[in-house]
């Protein structure tokens, strides 16, 4: 079947890459924002488990061409949807929408949604129920100028959501973003790991389960597909055991540390959830007195703080105390930066080797990279 994987901005190429050593896809193509391929049954099972950069796990279903509201549900109204619903079942409809015959997205997924349950209403005398906040099936309606395209969602829940995420902390980072991170900057689990601002720990927990490759999603129990009508659970078991049998628990050199005691506390509550004491280390400190673990070869990645967080009131100040902590701490070691405050970048006294554009949710941001030479590098 054709299979379609949302992700984020500038990690789509890492996602094909995710896919192609993940096995079992074919005619993978690279989009803006999603990655297409082909694959059956259990291999969309392996995707939704192991996949590290995938959000939404998509599978085409209806293709059709639309100007009009009439035109919209007519269409709609053709296609059997009694496949992929059941009656007592309820579901829901998530939009994309970029068409100037359809200016409002809300209102192309209601008709989308009218049409539905009209045809159920017609062969069996009642419909399905509507439920937003957690349906038992997810639908995606997507359309570019008047070409539709209706999927059904494998993932449910965007699969970021992995389990480990402690409630109640502000603008934490995306977990597919973290791992995205990580794969950019080129990190393995040969090379020590420190994350000095490391918040709640997102991009230490990514790389542990990297670096002891634990599937990103083998604690969650809630998937789409577990309420399609062709779910096979005696397929999904197997896959579960093969990433089960495949984790390789491994020595790690992972660690970081925050200035905020709760924010500490709540990343050290994480890594017991997950079991990932062994392999990573998050303390309490003050950037400018934090020091690495293993000194003179490594690899920086952090995303700084903004806001209350910084404990400061001149956010400029602290980006340069940033750059004079990464050359007076961390000589030897590659830091990779990223941040969506472009002018306070300008006050980190280093030079960029490497650019790359990414985006954190709806803020535009850069995630550059600096070599930490001892004096010049030449």
């Amino acid at each position: 079947m054709k299979i379609h994987i949302k992700t984020m901005h500038g990690l789509e190429d890492i996602l094909a890459e995710e896919l192609q050593q993940l096995g079992g896809a074919s005619n993978i193509r690279t989009h803006k924002r999603s990655v297409s391929c082909e694959g059956d049954l259990e291999f969309l099972y392996r995707a939704n488990l192991n996949l590290r950069t995938a959000l939404k796990i998509l599978v085409p279903v209806h293709k059709f061409t639309a100007r009009n509201e009439q035109q919209l549900y007519d269409e709609v109204m053709k296609h059997d949807w009694s496949k992929y619903l059941k009656l007592e079942q309820t579901f829901a409809i998530d939009n994309t929408i970029f068409s100037e015959y359809f200016k409002h997205s809300k209102y192309a997924a209601l008709k989308t949604k009218d049409a539905m349950v009209d045809q159920f209403r017609k062969k069996m005398g009642r419909r399905p129920s509507v439920d937003i906040k957690n349906p038992d099936v997810q639908f995606d309606l997507h359309a570019f100028k008047d070409q539709f395209t209706i999927s059904v969602d494998s993932s449910g829940h965007t699969l970021n959501r992995r389990g480990y995420r402690e409630p109640g902390h502000e603008a934490p980072m995306n977990e597919v973003l973290a791992a995205g991170l990580l794969k950019l900057a080129g990190w393995n689990k040969s090379i020590p790991l420190v994350d000095p601002m490391c918040g709640t720990g997102t991009i230490l927990i990514e790389a542990a389960m990297m670096g002891q490759n634990i599937p990103p999603n083998l604690n969650r129990r809630e998937f789409g597909f577990k309420n399609w009508t062709n779910y096979h659970p005696e397929l999904w078991n197997k896959v579960l055991a093969e990433g089960r049998a495949g984790i390789r628990k491994a020595k790690l050199d992972i660690s970081g540390g925050d200035i905020d005691g709760d924010t500490v506390l709540r990343a050290n509550k994480s890594l017991r959830k997950f079991k990932l004491t062994d392999a990573v280390s998050i303390r309490r400190v003050a950037l400018e007195d934090h020091k690495p673990q293993v000194a003179g070869r490594g690899m920086v990645v952090t995303n700084p703080p903004y806001g209350e967080r910084i404990g400061r009131t001149n956010t400029n100040d602290f980006y340069k105390t940033i750059s004079d902590v990464l050359k007076n701490n961390f000589t030897g070691y590659d830091a990779w930066v990223m941040s969506s405050n472009m002018q306070a970048f300008k006050h980190l006294k280093l030079r960029a080797s490497k650019k790359i554009v990414l985006f954190n949710g709806a803020l535009e941001c850069k995630f550059q990279k600096y070599e930490l030479y001892r004096g010049s590098k030449e």
